[in-house]
């Protein structure tokens, strides 16, 4: 399986002014916007950190998923959510040759947690020896910042104001996330359910 955004969050998407009113930074200098560019590169971070974590995709973006076999040929659980969109479901042969399936074929199941791709018959298309599925769609929660819930949005901006306040510090333990953010982003992630999980 492979995952791959296909188009990136847009600057104009990062909140660069919330951030700077959350760190109570300066305003009205001849050089405010200096640290632009820095905070955006502290919030692109914040922003894949909680993205990883909590299997969501924040802002809205599309991306191209690749399965090589479906683990169950009448559902396919996305690897992101919340999806919107399934733009283009094509079965490549081992020789690169694409098929794209009639999308009278297929259909999203909506979930916040787990959206499926559903066959609208019996089974989702055969996927020959050698080839894949690709899977073109769109997820997350909209277009901009504040489209984000509440909580999500407050995680992004107090990991993105740790990673500022922090960007000289290299002692800290890996996977460091603050207790603040990680009781924000709690009931957004994934619950592994069953037998060994």
């Amino acid at each position: 399986m492979m995952l791959i955004e296909e188009t990136q969050v847009p600057d104009a998407a990062l909140p660069v002014a919330a951030l700077k009113r959350h760190l109570r930074l300066g305003s009205g200098f001849a050089e405010d916007d200096v640290q632009d560019a820095v905070l955006g590169s502290f919030l692109r971070a914040a922003l894949a950190a909680i993205e990883a974590r909590t299997g969501k995709a924040l802002i809205t973006r599309g991306f191209v998923w690749t399965l090589n076999g479906w683990r169950d040929p009448e559902a396919a659980v996305f690897p992101v959510a919340p999806v919107s969109a399934v733009s283009q479901l094509s079965v490549v042969d081992r020789f690169g040759a694409a098929e794209v399936i009639d999308p009278a074929r297929y259909r999203l199941e909506v979930d916040g947690q787990a959206p499926r791709l559903r066959p609208q018959g019996t089974a989702l298309p055969a996927i020959p020896e050698g080839g894949a599925a690709e899977i073109r769609f769109t997820a997350g929660y909209g277009g901009g910042f504040d489209d984000l819930p509440a909580d999500l949005a407050q995680a992004v901006l107090l990991l993105a104001a740790h990673y500022y306040e922090y960007r000289d510090e290299t002692a800290l333990g890996q996977g460091c996330m603050p207790f603040g953010v990680t009781s924000l982003i709690a009931r957004y992630r994934p619950m592994r359910m069953g037998f060994g999980a």
